[in-house]
């Protein structure tokens, strides 16, 4: 496929893009907000004497692994001006909770060229950095045009991307073509870039900049009064990001494993805020003692389940784990960061389908910090290991952490890349 045939494509394709916004924009009203910035109608910046940094991040996964970045940035450098755009009012939210009026934000353009070549004219970045692997072949284009140098930053590309990828070779080869410099976290992703038509000398192996996070005391000051409210001696389960499907498979084990832990608790974290009223009609159908944190003041020693249906409090619950369940991997989603969890110190419990972050769950399995299992039965036993071992479950999550802490560095690299991208 040629960028031509795909610009067409797009083009066609607005009405029933649009219409998808508007029926999103019923469960979650802001998907109707800031409409004109989606198509290049973008207010002024604060600073309009000083080309921003332009950081996009496609939602909150990114976001976070992005804030990372943007915090060194904010203290090596504070009269810089930071740009963040990100395609979900989540994402959105996200960065102003982090950072507030630190960093502007607005929602990055659809992929056309017209939408992009307006909001790149109003808001004259000096660089972009885009957060893993979003890639876009006329966002692309239009920097190239317009002088702005990129930089792909904490890429990854699972195999099944990669091939899906290979089947436009064409138009991912021009793509990758435009990209000044791709940071990767580990040498299989890179191998695969390359395999693309990435030239090897853009290349550079960083690591993954989601090592370099550091423990918030609030999320342990939170925690220890959580779990004097419930009882500080009741084992404590944390699913975290989960999914459709996976609350209703993880109940189902939470139920059998009741029998030998009565005062066993289950904290459902949904990924995404849309899903919080189904995952609490689930929760009310199980039969269990349920409070949801949205209408609870206080959480009853006699509550079995908690759902969390607020954004952004998903590190204070890992915090309180005996054991975290990472999401997204328990059916098809390629699972979500299991160095949340590992980086408290928590062991870690995933499903198979960990493509998303092979690569770092391979390391921490290998290093004895995450367990992969293959089904409910399965999850049921290592669940009942670890409750029945505590011990063992608390060296795993030792392991967990250590494994963290001997792959920091990543942010350092990747600034040292941009640098002399924003100076040329």
């Amino acid at each position: 496929m040629s960028r031509w045939l795909y610009t067409l494509v797009f083009h066609l394709l607005l009405p029933a893009i649009l219409l998808r916004l508007y029926w999103r924009g019923g469960k979650a009203p802001a998907y109707r907000e800031r409409i004109g910035e989606r198509f290049g109608i973008t207010p002024p910046l604060r600073s309009e004497t000083q080309a921003p940094l332009w950081i996009h991040a496609v939602s909150v996964g990114e976001v976070q692994a992005a804030s990372l970045l943007i915090r060194h940035l904010l203290q090596a450098s504070p009269e810089l001006p930071l740009l963040i755009t990100t395609m979900t009012p989540t994402g959105a939210e996200r960065v102003r909770a982090l950072f507030g009026n630190q960093v502007e934000h607005r929602y990055c353009p659809y992929d056309l060229p017209w939408a992009l070549s307006s909001f790149l004219k109003k808001t004259q970045p000096r660089a972009c950095v885009i957060i893993e692997t979003e890639l876009w072949p006329n966002m692309l284009r239009q920097c190239r045009r317009q002088g702005i140098p990129t930089l792909l930053a904490n890429a990854r590309l699972s195999e099944r991307s990669a091939r899906g990828y290979a089947r436009i070779g064409t138009l991912t080869r021009s793509m990758l073509r435009q990209i000044d410099s791709v940071a990767v976290q580990n040498a299989t992703d890179g191998e695969r870039f390359m395999r693309l038509g990435l030239p090897a000398d853009r290349l550079k192996v960083t690591g993954s900049i989601k090592f370099d996070a550091a423990i918030d005391a609030g999320w342990l000051r939170r925690a220890r009064e959580l779990k004097q409210t419930w009882g500080e001696q009741r084992p404590v389960l944390v699913a975290g990001s989960t999914h459709e499907e996976e609350e209703a498979l993880l109940l189902q084990v939470f139920t059998r494993l009741q029998q030998d832990f009565p005062t066993l608790l289950l904290i459902l974290v949904p990924r995404h805020p849309e899903r919080f009223e189904p995952v609490w009609e689930l929760c009310l159908a199980s039969g269990q003692t349920a409070q949801r944190i949205s209408d609870s003041t206080e959480i009853e020693a006699q509550t079995k389940l908690l759902l969390v249906d607020r954004m952004g409090e998903l590190m204070t619950y890992y915090a309180t784990a005996d054991i975290a369940l990472v999401g997204g991997a328990f059916i098809e989603r390629g699972g979500h960061n299991p160095l949340e969890p590992a980086l408290l110190g928590k062991p870690v419990i995933m499903g198979r389908h960990c493509f998303n972050f092979a690569e770092i769950c391979t390391g921490l399995a290998a290093a004895g910090g995450l367990v992969q299992v293959a089904d409910d039965d399965d999850l049921t036993r290592q669940l009942k290991l670890w409750l029945q071992m505590p011990d063992q479950a608390q060296l795993a999550g030792q392991h967990a952490a250590d494994y963290v802490a001997s792959n920091t560095g990543a942010v350092e690299r990747v600034v040292a890349l941009l640098q002399p991208l924003m100076h040329r």
